[in-house]
């Protein structure tokens, strides 16, 4: 049993800032568990109260103001996602001064770049990135303070008077209780947060964003779904990126809900297990590769054919098939932890197949969409309202609209609402060709239907358009190759065709599936590359006959290294052109 459904919605409304939800969680339930995380050494979760994370948010803060004079200030953040990273983010949202997010996955030079761009004071970093502080710290020459997040093997050596751990800084600021940080004066509608898109130091922008925008969308997030008092939220996605730290650290905070940390990628299936969360935020790459291994687990058994007609049976009872799927799917649901009840996929398009069977084993698929820029939700699909091939409707944060729609409606997603941004850092010139009238132009393509929902079919900048003027969206077909057995991702855009250099032809390049090539063939005993490329050339063939001729794959790539990817696990494509 998951207790109360939480108190009106309309409490959460009531929420200027982020430090509202957190003064009013940490006040009403300061010995409930908020957090647990598990890092290498450690036999099992550790717990933290609500009660020890006021105490260090405010501690951390007033030594960050009263010790370090670092108010008002920008302060960076790098690192893995854990207790310390929430806290340190909340002991600089709530007063200390303007928070820096930054990609745990930069090499050192971007750090560097990013710092100075920003022009941030202190950085909290992860033990697991102490190398990479110790190569910027002697060019970081505006930094006055180095802050470990916690101590490991990689504990300070040599430490200077700019060094310090999280735990010294909770023991000084102690002394002042509650009343420096908390007391600071902000206005909702201030700069609080710099968020760097991804890309090279050179293409990203720094997005200016607001304590309005972040409850704008935790308003509309709480109109969508429901939540109960025992909820527990599983965070594998980066904290840096906005989807994971508005919607999965914000909102259970100020909604007093507890939060799980996966110790990485590949602890994912155990810490699932023993963390039995209720709901997990993903990106498509990431519940794809879980689905993917289900389906194998249910076809290595032979059930497909009985999960298949048991699914029909109870998708025919409606709401009561759902208490139903619980029970009939309950091996199934283990894999997921066994109490998983709402999947939240956003950051890109996702095969909505898969969105029907995460329904079908009777968990609700949410889609959210939304970028960097909006804080990042501007739609959501609501929980009553589940459509696997759409990413929601527009809700109370913003308004959505289609500029320039063709023939079938297609055209760029407009956005405007509480939840946009400020603007770009230090760039007036961008943000004035991003924001138009008050519309920001998204740069993705999409329709509406007659009821307001929105369905994405792919990037401005990677629509293909045709010799004879027609268009070819590349998320599409890549959604069909995908589906090939052999294939583990795939990435499809236009190139020269050889026979006649002023037309194009459509060609893919894709990574294996090694987990299938495994089972079918054995470990190291594959097919040649000659035999794999035929092999998979005749399934694409197959993908071909689903479309009409002039979206066809002309030509096939099979890759054996990885794509190039951001953190939020999307193919950085103009990399990957660049080969």
């Amino acid at each position: 049993m998951l207790g109360n459904v939480l108190s009106t919605k309309a409490k959460y409304k009531g929420y200027k800032l982020i430090r509202d939800g957190f003064l009013d969680t940490t006040s009403r339930l300061p010995e409930k568990v908020g957090f647990l995380e598990k890092r290498p050494g450690m036999d099992k979760f550790r717990e933290i109260t609500y009660k020890e994370f006021r105490d260090d948010v405010a501690s951390v803060g007033a030594a960050l103001i009263e010790e370090l004079d670092l108010k008002g200030e920008r302060i960076a953040i790098i690192g893995e996602n854990s207790y310390e990273w929430a806290a340190s983010y909340y002991s600089v949202v709530c007063g200390a001064g303007i928070v820096v997010p930054l990609d745990k996955e930069l090499p050192a030079e971007e750090v560097l770049n990013l710092i100075n761009r920003s022009h941030a004071k202190a950085i909290f970093y992860s033990p697991r990135k102490k190398d990479i502080i110790d190569t910027i710290r002697d060019r970081a020459t505006n930094i006055k303070a180095f802050i470990q997040l916690y101590e490991n093997e990689n504990t300070i050596e040599n430490k200077t008077d700019k060094d310090y751990t999280f735990e010294e800084l909770a023991k000084v600021g102690y002394k002042y209780k509650e009343e420096v940080l908390l007391n600071v004066p902000i206005d909702e509608d201030e700069f609080r947060i710099l968020l760097f898109t991804s890309g090279t130091t050179a293409m990203s922008k720094g997005v200016m964003l607001s304590n309005k925008n972040i409850m704008a969308n935790m308003e509309a997030a709480l109109e969508a779904a429901t939540l109960y008092e025992d909820d527990r939220f599983f965070s594998v996605l980066p904290l840096h990126h906005t989807y994971e730290a508005s919607i999965g650290m914000v909102i259970p905070i100020s909604a007093g809900l507890s939060i799980g940390y996966a110790g990485g990628l590949k602890s994912i299936a155990n810490d699932i297990k023993e963390l039995e969360p209720t709901i997990m935020l993903v990106v498509p790459a990431l519940i794809e590769s879980l689905i993917k291994k289900v389906n194998k687990n249910i076809d290595k058994q032979g059930k497909t054919k009985v999960v298949d007609v048991m699914s029909d049976v109870t998708n025919a009872f409606g709401k009561p098939g759902r208490s139903l799927k619980k029970i009939v799917f309950k091996d199934i649901l283990k894999a997921l932890g066994g109490k998983i009840r709402i999947i939240v996929s956003a950051a890109a398009p996702i095969d909505p197949l898969v969105g029907k069977r995460i329904e079908d084993f009777g968990i609700s698929f949410l889609q959210g969409y939304g970028l960097t820029e909006t804080a990042p939700l501007a739609t959501i699909v609501p929980e009553d309202k589940r459509n696997p091939a759409s990413v929601g409707k527009a809700g109370s944060c913003s308004k959505v609209k289609i500029h320039n729609p063709n023939e079938d409606g297609i055209g760029e997603v407009l956005i405007k609402g509480k939840n946009l941004m400020i603007g770009y850092y230090e760039d007036e010139e961008e943000t004035k060709k991003a924001i138009v009238k008050g519309w920001f132009h998204s740069g993705d393509l999409g329709y509406l239907d007659k009821d307001g929902f929105l369905f994405l079919t792919g990037r401005c900048k990677n629509l293909i358009i045709t010799g004879n003027g027609k268009n070819v969206y590349p998320e599409e077909i890549e959604t069909l190759v995908n589906q090939i057995p052999y294939v583990n991702e795939s990435m499809v855009y236009a190139k020269q065709d050889p026979r006649d250099e002023k037309e194009l032809i459509i060609a893919v390049k894709v990574t294996l599936d090694t987990a299938f090539l495994d089972e079918k063939y054995g470990k190291n005993k594959y097919p040649s590359d000659e035999e794999l490329h035929k092999l998979i050339w005749e399934e694409i063939k197959e993908v071909n006959k689903k479309l009409p001729s002039y979206k066809w794959i002309k030509e096939l790539e099979v890759k054996k290294e990885d794509f190039v990817k951001t953190t939020t696990m999307k193919i950085k494509r103009h990399e990957e052109l660049k080969k």
